[in-house]
C-alpha cells in the first residue's frame, strides 16, 4: 500500500452497504412485501425467494401455486434483477453513494414492454426461487430471462423472457 493512500474499506462494511442498497430498492415496491418475496445477494448475483404461504395457492385440489403469483414472482425477479444490475454498475463506478440511498431518490424501475411466461409444471406448495439473467441492456431497452425452481435448480417449474424500457439515467 502506498503511504498516504486511503485504506480500502473492510469487506464487511462494503457488504453491509450493498445489502442496504438492495433493501432500499426492494422497499419501494409494496407488492413485493405482500407476496413475501425476499432477495438473497451473493456478490452481484441475486436469487429471489418466494416463501410458501397458503394465500399463494390457486388450486387447493392439487394444491398448486396460483398462476398469477408465479407470473408476478418471475416479473418481480426480472425487474429487481435488472434494476440491481444498473444500480450495481452505478455504485461500482462511484456514480451513486450507497450510504446515501433514499427510496425517493432511486431511479425509477424499468417498465415492462412485454413478458412471456412458460409454465413448465405446477408450482408445489413450498418455497420457490428465481434468478434473472440480463441478456441485453442498453440505454433505453433491456432483455431479461428468468428461471424459477423449487427443490431442484435443474427442474424448473416456470421460465420467462421480458423486455423492459429502462428509465433514463442521470449523467
Amino acid at each position: 500500500m502506498t503511504p498516504g493512500a486511503p485504506r480500502p474499506e473492510p469487506v464487511q462494511v462494503v457488504k453491509q452497504r450493498r445489502d442496504a442498497a438492495l433493501q432500499t430498492l426492494v422497499a419501494g415496491v409494496p407488492y413485493i412485501r405482500f407476496l413475501g418475496i425476499t432477495f438473497d445477494r451473493r456478490g452481484d448475483e441475486l436469487t429471489a425467494v418466494l416463501p410458501f404461504d397458503d394465500k399463494l395457492i390457486g388450486n387447493p385440489q392439487l394444491p398448486a401455486l396460483h398462476g398469477g403469483v408465479t407470473a408476478a414472482f418471475l416479473e418481480t425477479a426480472a425487474i429487481i434483477g435488472l434494476s440491481w444490475s444498473l444500480l450495481w454498475e452505478d455504485m461500482e463506478a462511484g456514480r451513486i453513494d450507497p450510504a446515501r440511498l433514499d427510496p425517493l431518490l432511486l431511479p425509477r424501475l424499468p417498465k415492462t414492454i412485454d413478458f412471456t411466461l412458460d409454465y413448465l409444471r405446477s408450482g408445489l406448495p413450498r418455497d420457490a426461487y428465481a434468478r434473472a439473467r440480463v441478456n441485453r441492456s442498453g440505454r433505453r431497452y433491456a432483455s431479461v430471462h428468468v428461471e424459477a425452481w423449487q427443490d431442484n435448480r435443474g427442474r424448473l417449474f416456470a421460465q420467462a423472457t421480458g423486455h423492459f424500457l429502462v428509465p433514463a439515467r442521470e449523467a
